[in-house]
Order: structure tokens, then sequence, then C-alpha cells
């Protein structure tokens, strides 16, 4: 569209994406509580839909206005994504059982990478086909991935609908069919009770975003939580190197489409190291996996800050560029899936198991809105960072990484496992306590994961672990 890449307007043009999303999930949280969960995912495909079409169109015959029509698509669409990532964690949350919720979520974001890498790849064809001035290069794509939500139009009437929202609606009759096709009909039987007793015990207990942002409310330490893990995720920093991939790769000292292709291996890395994010979600715990995410990530940005700077003074240095440009791009790929890992689908997995059911879609739409705005701050600040720190802003990665993980040891309870009432009984236990420090919370007791050992009926963490990864893979 004749933008620059280095105009602080194309920051603004991928920044204001979120802010669409923070709207989005608020609305159609409220819409999924009050219509269903499945109406909720099929309007805000829709409007996601909407919004590529509108971007498609952007300047597409004609140059004046063409800038504000792209902002009014990115918007629309945002409003739609926004709306998707709070509906789909909680419908996919409340569909699985106890000990599957984490590997259901991770398998789906491991999808969402897949439409990345498609999307990439069709971006990356046309532009090595076409050239990268031409428009199409980007217009192709953007419609090209619409297969999927029309794909996802033809089957979502086949999809069963939450029973825990069929019977916090009064529609118990439509609940029990639900339950049979997710769980079979004997232990449907038993689901069936355990949502009607945990109807009774919630049904009068309505929350507002106002309760959950006044401190001394019961939902306001979840929301807490909510809040810094969207914000921990951010100052991960990989917002920026997802968006800024190809930047990265030539500060490191590679050609442009070298950088492109190199990018387009580290989203193909990404998918593939997903995996791993499925099947230890629920074997180890969300804790070890966002600790243990944060602790990879900084030290990959400080040594990338190291190879950074080798690379752009390798000259005055006498050191060959690929010398220290390869290595550096290996452990971009290593940041890549150490983030995928640890910090891409747990931190919009745990919203959907701390909070009542009265809350839940609520919970889910703060952590959306956190997440936009938070990306909107990283992503329209990082052009301006890279202008000026260059290599250094690695380093600024690496410290905010520290944080996120100390933030999350000290204050995150683990609730991989668990039920939903069980998670809530934490922040009851927390507050007679007068701590929000797992470790002074019942002896420390939510810094583990509950595990069935082999063999034997009691809850531990001692099953070893390679029985743990054995029952993701089953």
């Amino acid at each position: 569209m004749g933008i620059a890449e280095e105009s602080p307007l194309v920051g603004v043009i991928v920044s204001v994406y979120y802010l669409g999303c923070a709207v989005g999930a608020v609305f159609f949280s409220w819409y999924a509580d009050q219509y269903g969960r499945k109406k909720g995912i099929f309007t805000c495909l829709a409007t996601a839909a909407l919004g590529n079409l509108i971007m498609f169109i952007a300047g597409l015959g004609y140059s004046r206005g063409a800038i504000t029509v792209m902002f009014v698509g990115r918007v629309v669409m945002g409003l739609g994504v926004g709306g998707v990532d709070s509906v789909v964690p909680v419908y996919s949350s409340e569909l699985s059982p106890d000990g599957g919720r984490g590997k259901a979520l991770a398998q789906e974001f491991q999808m969402n990478i897949f439409g990345l890498n498609m999307a990439f790849a069709i971006n990356l064809g046309v532009t090595v086909a076409l050239g990268k001035s031409n428009q199409w290069a980007w217009r192709v794509p953007i419609i090209a991935m619409q297969v999927y939500p029309f794909a996802l139009f033809a089957v979502i009437e086949r999809l069963p609908e939450s029973p825990r929202w069929l019977v916090y609606n009064e529609k118990p009759d439509e609940a029990i069919p639900a339950l049979e096709a997710l769980f079979g009909e004997e232990e449907a039987k038993d689901k069936m009770e355990q949502l009607k007793e945990a109807h009774k015990q919630e049904a009068d207990n309505t929350v507002s975003y106002i309760d959950m942002l006044t401190p001394g409310h019961t939902q306001h330490h979840p929301t807490v939580i909510t809040i810094m893990g969207q914000v921990n995720q951010a100052l991960t920093g990989y917002g920026a190197v997802s968006v800024y991939g190809p930047q990265i790769a030539e500060l490191l000292g590679f050609g442009v489409r070298e950088s492109e292709f190199l990018t387009m291996g580290n989203y193909v890395s990404y998918f593939f190291l997903m995996t791993f994010s499925w099947i230890l979600i629920d074997a180890v715990g969300r804790r070890k996996l966002l600790v243990g995410g944060s602790w990879a990530l900084g030290v990959s940005f400080g040594l990338m800050t190291l190879f950074g700077g080798l690379a752009m003074n390798s000259d005055e240095l006498h050191i060959p560029t690929t010398a220290v440009a390869i290595p550096g791009m290996v452990v971009l790929f290593i940041a890549t899936g150490a983030f995928g890992i640890g910090w891409l689908a747990t931190v919009w997995l745990i919203p959907t198991e701390i909070f009542p059911t009265t809350a839940r879609a609520q919970g889910t739409a703060v952590s959306v809105i956190i997440w936009g705005l938070a990306n909107f701050a990283v992503t329209l600040l990082t052009p301006i960072m890279f202008n000026n720190l260059k290599y250094w802003i690695f380093l600024v990665f690496c410290a905010t990484n520290a944080f996120a993980g100390i933030w999350t040891y000290v204050y995150l309870p683990e609730s991989g496992t668990r039920t939903f009432e069980e998670n809530q009984q934490f922040f009851k236990d927390a507050k007679d306590a007068g701590t929000w420090r797992v470790s002074k919370v019942k002896g420390g007791e939510y810094r583990k994961l509950p595990y069935p050992e082999s063999g034997e009926g009691d809850i531990s963490e001692r099953a070893p672990l390679l029985d743990r990864v054995r029952d993701q893979l089953d």
C-alpha cells in the first residue's frame, strides 16, 4: 500500500488489531454466556472473516482512504479474534476431563501455529513469484486463509454445546446427550450430578467486571493471576519476535530473502516443537512449563544479545558474519520452541480453570483484554526499540523474562489435573492464610501437580515422568 517498512505507521497498523481484540473479548464473552458457546464461536468467526474481507479490498483499485479501510479491517478482524480467544478456551475446558484440559488446548494452539505456517508460506511463495512490492503478496494469504472459518461453519452444528453452560442455563435435558457424546452413558450420569451440585453452589454468585477488579472480592485474586499471566507473556518478548522475525534475521547478518526463508523454517520448527507442549502440560504442570520457559527464553535472549552485537560489529572485529549469524539463528529457533512449549497455551488455559462458571467467560475476556493491550504496546514500541537499541533489545527481553519467571514461581498456583472447584479452593485457602504466596498456602500444596501414582489410588507427584508422558500419548 506504499508504506515504507521503517514507517511508524507499520507498527500502528499491526498494533491496532490488538485493541479490537480487547473490545471483542468483552462483547463475545457476554454473548457466549447469553446464547451459548457454539453460537459465540460462530459469530466470532463470522466477524473475523468480515475483517479479513475488508482488509482484502483495502486499496484494491483505489488509493484514497485505503489506509482507513485497512485500519477498519484490522479492528473488525481483531473483534472476531478477540472473541475466539475468549470463548474457545472456555469451550475447550468445559468439554475436557480434568486431566486433559491442558492437552486439548495445547493441541488447538498447535493447529493455530499450523495456520500461521500456511499463511506465511503462501505469503512467501507469492512474494518470491511476484516480488515483495506486489500488493498480491499480502492479499492472497488474507483471502486464502478463509478456508478455515468456512470449514468450521460447515461442521459447527455437529459439535456439542458445553454441558456446563446448558446446566447453568436451566437446560439439563439438552446437557445429557452432550455429556454422553463426550464421556459415554455411565460417566455422563456422574458428570451430570456433579454439574447440578456445582450449579447449586454457584447459581447466586453473579460476578461483574467491577467485582473482579475490586480488592477484597473473592474473584479479585484470580483476576490478578490472569492479568499477570498475560503481562508476563508479553514480557517474554516473543510477541515482538513473531511479528518481526525477518528483521531479526537481518539484524543477525542474513540477507532479505535468506531472512524470509529462515523465518519460515522457524515457524515450521515452532509447529513441531509445540508437540512437547501438549505432551508435558498435563504431565508436569503449568508452573514448571512457565518457569522453565522463562529460564530458557532469558538465556536465549542473552545469547542473542551477544551474537547480535558480534554480527553488527563483525567488520571491526574481523569475524565472518556467518560465524555468529548461524548460531544466533539457532538460538532464535530454541527461543521460539521455549515460548511455544512454556508460554503459548498455558496462560490462556489457566483463566478457564480458576474461575467459577459464573465468571469464567469474564475471566478469559480479561485475559484477552490484557493480552491485547500488552501486545498493542509491545508491537507499537518494538519498531522504535529495534531502530534505537538494535541488538540491545534482546538484553531487555532477558531481564523481563527473569521478572516473569520469578513472579510465576512465587504467586501462580498449579491448576493442572484439579477440578474447577478444587482450583477455586486455593483462593479461599490463600485468604485464610493471609498471603498470595503459593508456598505459604497449605504448606505449599498448590505448588505441586496432583497426579495419580501408578498402581495406587493416592494423589501425588511421585508418578514417574515417563509414565505421565505415556498417559498423554495413549
